[in-house]
Order: structure tokens, then C-alpha cells, then sequence
């Protein structure tokens, strides 16, 4: 028996002697990682929901719906009549019951029926997809709407406008999902910049919608009259107002409106009348992964790219792109006495906030190591670097210029491993690549991007003197880090700088 036992333990023994030589083998095979993705393994993950799926993204973005209600409404004859099997008795019974259960003033009308006859032969197929968008976007509107006191049917206002596309864009210039003019968006405080432009945004879209659809009703009192202003100006409804002589009936003034506007209203009661009596039509709405609840905003303190926050977060740019349409550049300013935004996914907002530290860490990392777009970075001079030179009327700051050369995959190479080797991430190869998921073949040429630090003299004010031009996002604490051995304080006392309040295009002394 002792004998046995003693065997078996060393049997145990060196069945964990085995496993642990494996093991550590293993370990030391994995490729190293480049900084982001080593940073990444740091971060703190609290998941709450899914992120957008890619198709479901895909028809959230979809331009096609969009281009075809505008068709519709500016080229389809409404006066024609179609051909569809519904009996003109029937829908006269369901739109008095809409009539009675809505402020909208819905009579029957020959135009109304054959909108509805249209959209209801020609185009189910959209109604099934648009109903499944509106899952993602009514409750939203309905809450903005129920704050003015506003009818919960203009909802469907936003169907008829845009189709629910947040980037759509009319000939005329109109945008995003209620479709504003500049000139009008700009009075509803819908802000518009080289960065921004705020009547892509649908939460302040929809808020500046709401306004100007109670100021409208104010003028008017007949929320038929407020759809025909709102689509062709108040000015256009009060003139075919005077022309039919006073009436403030829309179907009596349509024949003086605009042609497009004439198509308006009817196109918007189609719709109103299509979404209550869907079942009775066969139609089967197409159901919404995540809601406009599901996401959620946090503010920014630093400006960022679309790139940035995709590279950080795992999180495509094309889902950044239609969460924030507001960036039309990609990229999210930073002013000090504006906010400004930025909307994720909640479980990815998770991960933003819980790692929110490590992430403004990397952003100023690259700023200090990447390549500049807008201002250049003036490189740190030590004390030692200038002593040590013979002519200190000048010092060296570096520029930076990108380089983009080609690596030959080795037998046993990993893109972890190649990463590691340029300095660059594995998402930055995958994408400079059309690389996907990790298989690389040994024999292929890959591209690299890089950017070097190219040493450029500038002369120097004075002999242990050098500047800083202060960029969007900069603090003091952060530019004091570019610069060894210099502290918040030493800043202050050259550049005569009692609080810690700097802003961007400050020129700063830095004494060596």
C-alpha cells in the first residue's frame, strides 16, 4: 500500500509538472500586444445589452426608404385613381373612427383614398420595415411630444419627412429626421458648424420640432393647416388661405397650395391610417432589437475621433456614425463653455465610464506620439539636452510625416506579434488590410502606417526657453506631462497664470 501511494504521488507530481510546462509554454508563445490592446485587457466591463446589429443598423441607415416617400409625395397623382381592393364604404367607417379618437379633422376625401389605395399596393413591403424603425424612435418622440402638450399622431409626421433616416437630406438642403432648413433650425437653436450640425441630432431635432409645431399651432388652431406649414411655411398657407376665401378646411385651400404640399397631408393621414389598420392589411411589422432608450450620452472632456472611441470600445465607426449624425466630421469638439456629446450603446456607455480615466490616458498619449492634423506638437527640451548643446539659439521640436511601408508575413508570425513590432494596434492592421477575424498567411505583404517624428530647428527666444501652443482639450496638468521635470505651478509662474483656466491658440512659456 505505501508503495502504491508513493507512485501515485509521483505520478500526480509529474502530471502537474507536465501541465504546468504546457502552460507556461503556451503563455510564452502568445504574442505580444501592442499598447491599445494591452491597455484594453485593463478595462473594467459592465455589459447591459447588446450593441446595434450590423443589419439592423443597416436599415436603421437606409436611404431607399426615404428616397421613395419623397417621390411619392412630389411625383405620385393623388387625384388618379387606384386600383386596389378596399371598398370606399369600409375605409369611410375606419377613418370616422380615426376622426373620433384623433384632434386631426379626417374626412374622407377621393385624394386620401387613393394615397392609401398607393402606399397599400405598392408599398407594404416599407410600411413592415418602417414600423420596425419606429420602434426605435416613437417612444422618444412621444415623450417630446406629450411634454408640449402635442397630439402623440405627429409621430408619424417624422415618416412622411424622412422616413425615419436621421441623415436624410432633401434637394432643397432640408435635414435630418424632421427634415429642417438651415434658416429655420438655426431659430430653433439647432446649432450648425464646421464640427456640428445639430439638425442631425433626433433627441434636439425632435425638441426643436415640437417647438416650432405648438408655434404653429398657435397661428393656425388646426393641426391640418400645421402639417401644410410645416412643410411649405406658414407665409404659403395664409396666402392659399386668403385664396379660397378665408376657409380654413385643408381640402379646400389644397388646390392653392404647392404641389408637394397638396400630396403632404394626405400622404401623412395614409400613413396614420395604415399604422392603425395594419393587421386588417396584412401587414406584419418587423420587430426592433434596441430601442433609443437602449442607448444612452455622456459628456466629452477631450476632443476625440469616431476612430478613437471605435479602436477603444470595439464598436464600428459606421454604428458611432448613426447614433452621433450630429459630427459631420467624424470627430467630437471640445470647447469649455459648450458641451458637447457623445451617444453609445449602453453596454458599451458601461465600458466608457468605467474605464473613462484609461481612456483620456490613451487620447493624450497619442496626441503626444501621433501625427498632428490641426497644430503641431513643440517637443520638451530638458536641461540637460540644452547645456549639452553648443548653439542654444535654437531646439529641436519634432514634426511628424506618415510613412507607409509593407511587412512579409514569417512562418509562426501573429498580428498581435506584427502590432507589437510597428507600434500599432491589431484593429489598426485588420483595417488597413480588410483583414477579417485573425488568420494571416505567411508570404503575404501587409501595409503599415506610420508616423515618424522628423527633427526641424526653430530658433529659440532666449537660451533655456521654449513654447507651447495650447490645444482644444489641453489642461495644464496635461502639458506639464510633455515637458520633464516641469510641474502645474513652474507654468503658472512663467506665464502669469493665477487659476488653472487656459484656452486653445495660448501661447505658453516653458523655461528650461
Amino acid at each position: 500500500m505505501k508503495k502504491i501511494l508513493i507512485i501515485t504521488s509521483l505520478f500526480l507530481s509529474h502530471l502537474g509538472f507536465a501541465q504546468e510546462s504546457v502552460e507556461k509554454e503556451s503563455f510564452l508563445s502568445l504574442p505580444k500586444m501592442s499598447y491599445l490592446d494591452s491597455l484594453k485587457t485593463t478595462f473594467v466591463n459592465h455589459s447591459t445589452s447588446n450593441c446595434i446589429d450590423e443589419r439592423w443598423l443597416s436599415e436603421l441607415a437606409n436611404f431607399e426608404l426615404s428616397n421613395d416617400m419623397y417621390n411619392d409625395i412630389t411625383t405620385f397623382n393623388i387625384d388618379t385613381e387606384v386600383s386596389y381592393n378596399l371598398s370606399t364604404d369600409l375605409l369611410k367607417k375606419r377613418l370616422a373612427k380615426l376622426d373620433a379618437k384623433s384632434p386631426f379633422n379626417i374626412e374622407y376625401h377621393p385624394a386620401l383614398e387613393n394615397t392609401i389605395k398607393a402606399f397599400l399596393k405598392n408599398r407594404p413591403k416599407a410600411f413592415e420595415r418602417l414600423m420596425a424603425i419606429s420602434e426605435y424612435y416613437f417612444p422618444m418622440f412621444e415623450e417630446h411630444l406629450a411634454k408640449y402638450n402635442i397630439p402623440l399622431e405627429l409621430k408619424y409626421l417624422a415618416i412622411v419627412e424622412s422616413a425615419l433616416n436621421p441623415r436624410a437630406k432633401s434637394r432643397v438642403g432640408a435635414s435630418g429626421l424632421w427634415q429642417f432648413m438651415y434658416p429655420t433650425g438655426k431659430q430653433y437653436n439647432l446649432e450648425v458648424t464646421s464640427y456640428v450640425d445639430e439638425r442631425y441630432d433626433p433627441l434636439k431635432a425632435t425638441e426643436a420640432a415640437c417647438q416650432y409645431l405648438s408655434s404653429l399651432y398657435g397661428i393656425f388652431g388646426d393641426w391640418s393647416m400645421v402639417l401644410a406649414a410645416y412643410n411649405c411655411g406658414p407665409g404659403n398657407v395664409s396666402k392659399a388661405i386668403r385664396r379660397s376665401g378665408g376657409s380654413q378646411n385643408y381640402w379646400n385651400i389644397r388646390k392653392n397650395l404647392p404641389q408637394e404640399t397638396a400630396n403632404y397631408v394626405p400622404a401623412f393621414l395614409a400613413t396614420y391610417y395604415i399604422y392603425e389598420y395594419k393587421k386588417e392589411h396584412g401587414i406584419q411589422p418587423k420587430k426592433a432589437p434596441l430601442t433609443y432608450f437602449e442607448t444612452d450620452t455622456i459628456m466629452v472632456k477631450r476632443e476625440m475621433s469616431f476612430k478613437h472611441i471605435s479602436d477603444l470600445l470595439d464598436i464600428s465607426e459606421e454604428q458611432l456614425e448613426f447614433l452621433n449624425p450630429i459630427y459631420k466630421l467624424k470627430v467630437i469638439p471640445f470647447e469649455a463653455d459648450k458641451p458637447h456629446f457623445l451617444r453609445l450603446p449602453k453596454n458599451k456607455m458601461g465600458l466608457f465610464v468605467s474605464n473613462e480615466e484609461k481612456i483620456y490616458a490613451y487620447l493624450t498619449y497619442l496626441e503626444t506620439y501621433k501625427e498632428k492634423t490641426k497644430t503641431e506638437f513643440i517637443a520638451s527640451v530638458s536641461k540637460d539636452s540644452l547645456n549639452s548643446r553648443t548653439d542654444s539659439s535654437f531646439v529641436s521640436k519634432p514634426k511628424f510625416e506618415r510613412k507607409t511601408q509593407f511587412h512579409t508575413i514569417k512562418k509562426g508570425e501573429s498580428l498581435g506579434k506584427i502590432a507589437d513590432k510597428y507600434n500599432v494596434s491589431i484593429s489598426e492592421l485588420k483595417k488597413w488590410n480588410n483583414i477579417d477575424g485573425n488568420t494571416i498567411h505567411a508570404g503575404d505583404r501587409i501595409k503599415i502606417y506610420s508616423d515618424q517624428k522628423v527633427a526641424v530647428k526653430t530658433e529659440h527666444k532666449s537660451k533655456n526657453e521654449a513654447t507651447y501652443t495650447v490645444k482644444t482639450g489641453d489642461s495644464l496638468f496635461s502639458i506639464s506631462k510633455q515637458f520633464p521635470g516641469v510641474t502645474v505651478e513652474d507654468i503658472k509662474k512663467w506665464n502669469d497664470i493665477s487659476g488653472d483656466s487656459i484656452q486653445p491658440g495660448m501661447i505658453l512659456k516653458i523655461n528650461g
